[in-house]
């Protein structure tokens, strides 16, 4: 008797497993589906070329969490940077904004190296340090002011014919969003006309 128990708490067991990796499966694909309708969705609002679009950007893959005790701004060498891979990605969001001929005003960037390399190597405009897209990842007290800065520049932009790329960090997005982006991903906002931002878009999956 015991062992027959002990062979049904296996099978029981086993079943489990099996239910849990295709509730993973499954959940995982509904989750790219989403994904990969909402950066359809999102370029197709680039493409219809409407007024006002601001696209927050995160930076490229640099592995890692925030940067090194001995970071200087300016001095890559003490930053965390972009890897291989990340340089390809940035290429490759670079190229599918040329291939669908999207129309850019501003390409600003956060001062940080990985942003600034990222800002660059998409290669769709000329790049513009904006410190308001500074990491406050390791000094929250900069959170308030940079945010306000940013909303201010989004409501001001409302009239902009072709989008601003705001090239900047994961913290900067979620103040602004509250979404966590992906390396790489972007966020598409636009201000109404009683200066209340609106998330209108994603585009990601680089």
């Amino acid at each position: 008797m015991a062992a027959r128990i002990d062979l049904n708490w296996k099978g029981f067991f086993g079943s489990l497993a099996l239910v849990l990796s295709i509730g993973l499966i499954t959940a995982t694909a509904s989750s790219d589906a989403a994904t990969n309708a909402q950066t359809q969705a999102g370029w197709q609002l680039l493409l219809r070329g409407e007024t006002g679009l601001v696209v927050a950007m995160r930076h490229a893959i640099a592995p890692g969490t925030g940067d090194p005790a001995n970071f200087k701004l300016g001095d890559c060498s003490t930053q965390r940077n972009l890897s291989a891979q990340g340089q390809t990605q940035a290429k490759k969001i670079g190229v599918e904004f040329r291939n669908r001929n999207i129309k850019v005003a501003r390409v600003l960037s956060s001062q940080w190296c990985r942003c600034l390399e990222t800002a660059k190597l998409i290669n769709i405009g000329q790049v513009e340090p904006f410190p308001a897209l500074n990491s406050f990842f390791s000094d929250s007290s900069k959170e308030a002011r940079q945010t306000a800065t940013l909303r201010k520049l989004i409501v001001d932009n409302r009239n902009t014919k072709g989008a601003v790329i705001m090239v900047t960090h994961q913290v900067n997005i979620t103040a602004i969003t509250d979404i966590v982006p992906q390396s790489g991903e972007a966020v598409i906002l636009k201000s109404d006309r009683q200066g209340k931002i609106q998330i209108v878009g994603r585009i990601g999956g680089f």
